[in-house]
């Protein structure tokens, strides 16, 4: 993920408590429980896949944790790249 999440402009609470992953426009749009890292980044798990991202300002709150969240981001900041189990 090239795009970092900024609380209030592309990412802010969700309340479906289910994962979800689909195009609105030009965004792509993930749903997902979001762990925040001692690093000051963050982990959105979105149906059993971790996504991560760095954080940008304003600053996600820390009540935030291990709640759901909705993160849309530009198209092209998103890269997916195979996973082998």
């Amino acid at each position: 993920m090239d795009e970092d999440i900024a609380w209030a402009v592309n990412a802010w609470p969700s309340a479906a408590g289910t994962a979800e992953l689909r195009e609105d426009g030009s965004r792509i749009v993930f749903r997902g429980r979001l762990s925040l890292a001692e690093d000051g980044g963050a982990v959105l798990e979105v149906g059993g896949a971790p996504i991560l991202f760095d954080l940008a300002d304003p600053p996600v709150p820390k009540g935030v944790d291990g709640t759901w969240v909705e993160v849309r981001v530009a198209q092209d900041q998103v890269t997916v790249w195979p996973h082998g189990i």
